[in-house]
């Protein structure tokens, strides 16, 4: 075989094989529950629980308050409405006052915000988009380190109004999904200092419970990327003595990046270092208006201070971490939609649907020799088909991306669709006068083609609204159904032309 001519065939081979590494080969974390492939199984496929549930909050709008002022707002709302500062954030960069509680009403955040001189916009019910994006981010965060694999996060705009944050677990039900969502990962503040030996030691300074407020991640006036944290006062005092006889009451300059060590005992520089569940997250110095505040006692009064990163993101996945995988706002589980299936049930369902799709394969089999009875005609076009189906199986396996029973609709289709267009080029290349030319046998197939292509082209017009749309499993189903689309069109469709024009002109 020339494989100038027939590269098209070739790279229909290279795809298969790259597919079949990616469904088969044992790679670290790949296989799901050391199953024979390396598919990923949603809930419907595997057994677990789907949650949907909006956040709890109420934000005011239009608050114009400015970056120097936000955290001093935040403390006056906090202690007008009696809560817990950590339910209390304030965004001059958004111009939002959001309160993370069910205890409440809007009519008293207003009245809280009027009696500090701040006249909101709007005072609604719910949380700010930046919110919602970072409780998606925590609750990935959790499922991930609780190896919950097919596990996926999103949020789902509903048809009454509210936003949800929609958790998929495969092999949870509702009530270990909700207690994995309460879990609370360990924060430790360690300082790094000399013995009376000089040999490097380290000692915890704060705990989880000792942060009073975790700001936004912001730039500071000197154009830092920061996390701005305030310790409580009932710890304040201690945490200053501590800081002082460890050697913090002058400045000091950590050379030691967080990503240059593993462990806290590895460090030997005058560092302040943050640990979540004995990961170090953050590595930093003390800085010279730091230092002396606690060196002259003032650090008590106003115990604040900042946690200087590299760059925003550093910021914003420290901020993450020190709320310890603490939601910013609570889940209302009292109104969530949930699904629940039985791992047993999802086995079954993975059966019918192989039994399916084998029968999709037969059904389609079965018509394709029965319209043109030839062999050498039929047999080519069902296996491009088919490698249609395996290259689309080895994508799935290799993004990783859960199946469910939308998405196995969604091979249906390809499966239907692919035949239709397979049958559109031999026909129009076989039930004509005989060919006899390479030229002439390209004209058709290039007429052909013109076809399905705008016809593939229409399919993925109206299934793209579908991905970006918040509606659930039919998003899956458009996309299984467009990139299947794709593959026939650049990979499979061009190969079965080069293996028609093989078999007519050799004849």
């Amino acid at each position: 075989m020339n494989v100038r001519e027939n590269w098209r065939i070739v790279l229909l081979v290279v795809f298969v094989v790259g597919s079949g590494i990616a469904l088969f080969a044992p790679v670290t974390g790949g296989a799901d529950d050391g199953g024979l492939t390396n598919l990923q199984y949603g809930i419907q496929l595997d057994g677990g629980t789907s949650l949907q549930a909006p956040a709890v909050g109420i934000t005011a709008e239009g608050v114009n308050v400015s970056a120097d002022d936000q955290n001093a707002l935040a403390q006056d709302v906090s202690d007008a409405l009696s809560l817990d500062p950590i339910d209390v954030r304030v965004s001059a960069a958004s111009e939002t006052v959001e309160v993370f509680t069910r205890n409440v009403t809007q009519d008293q955040l207003r009245s809280a915000l009027l009696e500090v001189g701040y006249q909101p916009d709007t005072v609604r019910d719910g949380v700010t988009a930046a919110t919602r994006q970072q409780m998606v981010q925590v609750i990935r965060d959790k499922i991930s380190q609780s190896a919950l694999s097919g596990g996926s996060v999103s949020t789902i705009q509903s048809i009454e109004g509210p936003t949800f944050i929609s958790i998929t677990a495969p092999d949870r039900d509702q009530e270990e999904l909700q207690a994995l969502l309460d879990e609370r990962g360990v924060v430790r503040v360690y300082a790094v200092h000399p013995d009376a030996n000089g040999s490097w030691t380290y000692d915890q300074v704060l705990g989880q419970d000792d942060f009073q407020r975790i700001s936004t991640a912001q730039q500071n006036s000197d154009g830092n990327s920061v996390v701005p944290v305030t310790v409580r006062d009932s710890v304040a005092e201690r945490f200053q003595q501590d800081m002082v006889e460890y050697g913090f009451g002058q400045e000091r300059e950590c050379r030691v990046s967080r990503t240059d060590v593993t462990n806290v005992s590895d460090i030997d520089d005058y560092c302040l270092v943050a640990t979540l569940n004995d990961n170090i997250v953050f590595a930093g110095g003390v800085q010279r208006n730091l230092a002396s505040s606690f060196a002259s006692g003032s650090f008590a009064n106003d115990p604040g201070y900042q946690m200087i990163t590299g760059n925003m993101s550093e910021a914003n996945e420290l901020e993450i971490s020190l709320r310890a995988g603490r939601l910013p706002a609570p889940l209302d589980f009292e109104n969530a939609r949930s699904q629940s299936l039985e791992p047993s049930m999802g086995e079954q369902f993975r059966t019918d649907s192989l039994i399916t799709g084998i029968l999709a394969v037969f059904a389609v089999s079965g018509m394709i020799y029965f319209r043109y009875r030839d062999a050498r005609v039929a047999l080519p076009m069902i296996v491009t088909a088919m490698s249609e189906v395996f290259i689309l199986l080895g994508f799935v396996a290799l993004v990783q991306y859960p199946l469910n029973l939308s998405h196995i609709a969604g091979f249906i289709a390809v499966i239907g669709t692919g035949a239709d267009d397979l049958i559109i080029i031999a026909d129009e290349i076989l039930q004509r006068e005989e060919i006899t030319t390479d030229r002439v046998f390209q004209n058709r197939f290039r007429k052909a083609f013109w076809v399905i292509g705008a016809a593939a082209a229409t399919t993925i017009i109206a299934m793209a609204p579908l991905t970006v749309l918040s509606l659930g499993d039919l998003s899956g189903f458009a996309i299984i159904t467009i990139v299947g689309v794709l593959i026939g069109v650049l990979v499979t469709r061009p190969a079965y032309g080069d293996l028609l024009r093989r078999l007519v002109l050799d004849a």
